[in-house]
């Protein structure tokens, strides 16, 4: 491990987490909401650290993979230790902790908040909160490998460990031109679903703010009711489909873009994802026919809304599906696991590993039936390679003993089974709200001290995809 280098990064991401922080002043200035003292503080407390850091320790090395590893997560976590400062600076939220587990929702975008009453905040802490969303949505990593041409030199490293997925393609020779690239293709999108909210009512304020979670699949909304406030089938929809879009792996939206559009059809997993959505959508529907919504398009719109945002683990409410009927709750939870598209912003298990799964387990009941047939597990017209299968197996294994430990310990400091198990779900998959008292017309400020400190670590580890972050607890990681 190279700490040299390490830490040299490390300062650089702090540095532009100073410049992140500076966003919000002008929006603090013209709404006159006092908070624009708060973040030029914040900005020159990040800015004074990140220097230290980035003039103190100086590296020619080459970043290899544990390096990789190690900024991810530190990275992660400095920029939700750091990121909480202008809550606590503007007195929005006194409680240090707090403000952390709120950044650190933020930037893993999984939406959970102790906010009571969200519309009661600046407007431009409000801002804020979504900006930290649509950072960590595309990823502050590749970000910096798009503007920090120092973090060129081994930038596959910080990518491979950054990007969500079984595996990290790249569009470009070069790993800036294929983040620029993701970047874009992400700006753009945001971009479009600013205006098209516009066109349906919303501010320009709410539409920057809902556009920047909806295509992070963060969640944060600037009102308490979330997207259920506006009332509006136009901005349901429109959100929808955005959230939908998210979910899909933004390689594919940039061929899209190129003219490649027959690449959709083409790509399995897309197919897969969109079944699950269709089918997931159709049952819900079904179910809450004639006893929740007696009229077909408001049930469709519910419901539709409703899975896609679970799914995508976006975690946006128009409806308190706590009162839907109780398959319909089994559905949604099921849902939470899955997850988006790999290299997609979704969170959860993500839908290839899924599909994997089914193909693996569709392989080994075919060779019980035929022992001397060769068979392998596909994905579209390739092979999958023996260790990317283990290595699903072994996520899934990891997953699903992540989930039982941090349930335990939820349930161990005074949580209901529902929600202890919700909670855990909730954030581990980044999607925001659960069941029980962390459900979609709830929020987390009961959770005590060592239940949000525990479920910050469960939104880095669901963010960061377990591995990247639990390497670091072996010695052997750390050894020459």
């Amino acid at each position: 491990m190279n700490i040299t280098l390490t830490l040299r990064i490390l300062g650089a991401l702090l540095l532009f987490l100073a410049i992140a922080l500076l966003f919000p002043v002008p929006f603090s200035w013209f709404y006159g909401d006092g908070a624009a003292s708060a973040f030029i503080l914040s900005a020159l407390i990040s800015a004074g650290c990140g220097g230290l850091l980035f003039k103190r320790f100086q590296s020619e090395s080459d970043l290899s993979v544990r390096e990789g590893f190690a900024i991810v997560t530190f990275g992660w976590t400095l920029f939700a230790l750091f990121g909480a400062l202008p809550f606590v600076f503007s007195g929005a939220i006194p409680s240090y902790l707090n403000a952390f587990f709120e950044t650190m929702s933020g930037f893993t975008t999984t939406g959970s908040t102790i906010l009571t009453d969200i519309e009661a905040m600046p407007p431009s802490l409000l801002l804020w909160r979504s900006l930290t969303q649509w950072l960590g949505g595309m990823g502050i990593i590749v970000l910096s490998l798009a503007i920090l041409p120092m973090l060129g030199v081994g930038g596959m490293q910080l990518f491979k460990a950054e990007v969500p997925g079984p595996t990290a393609d790249r569009l470009k020779p070069r790993i800036q031109d294929t983040a620029k690239l993701l970047w874009g293709v992400y700006a753009l999108l945001t971009g479009i679903e600013i205006i098209l909210l516009m066109a349906g009512g919303m501010s320009f304020f709410d539409g920057i703010n809902h556009a920047f979670t909806t295509m992070a699949t963060g969640g944060f909304s600037t009102r308490n009711a979330s997207v259920a406030a506006y009332n509006s089938a136009y901005i349901d929809w429109v959100i929808t489909f955005f959230m939908f879009l998210a979910g899909v792996n933004f390689s594919l939206h940039y061929l899209a873009l190129r003219g490649r559009i027959g690449d959709f059809i083409r790509n399995e997993e897309f197919l897969f994802y969109s079944g699950l959505v269709m089918v997931g959508t159709i049952l819900i529907v079904l179910l809450n026919m004639g006893s929740t919504y007696p009229g077909f398009l408001d049930n469709l719109r519910f419901s539709a809304f409703q899975v896609v945002s679970i799914i995508t683990t976006t975690g946006f409410a128009t409806a308190d599906y706590e009162l839907w009927p109780v398959l319909c709750q089994y559905l949604l939870v099921f849902s939470m696991f899955i997850g988006g598209c790999a290299g997609s912003t979704g969170g959860g298990m993500k839908v290839a590993r899924i599909l994997l799964l089914f193909k693996h387990a569709q392989v080994q009941v075919y060779r019980l039936i035929h022992p001397r047939a060769v068979r392998l597990v596909k994905l579209g017209d390739r092979p999958v390679d023996k260790e990317v299968m283990q290595s699903i197996l072994g996520f899934f294994a990891l997953y699903l003993g992540v989930f039982v430990a941090a349930s335990f310990i939820m349930a161990g400091v005074g949580m209901d089974l529902q929600s202890a198990g919700a909670s855990v779900i909730a954030t581990l998959s980044n999607i925001g709200p659960g069941l029980g008292s962390v459900g979609p017309v709830d929020n987390f400020a009961h959770v005590p001290a060592l239940g949000k400190l525990v479920l910050a670590f469960c939104m880095l580890l669901g963010r960061l995809e377990l591995f990247t972050v639990l390497v670091l607890v072996f010695p052997s990681f750390w050894r020459k």
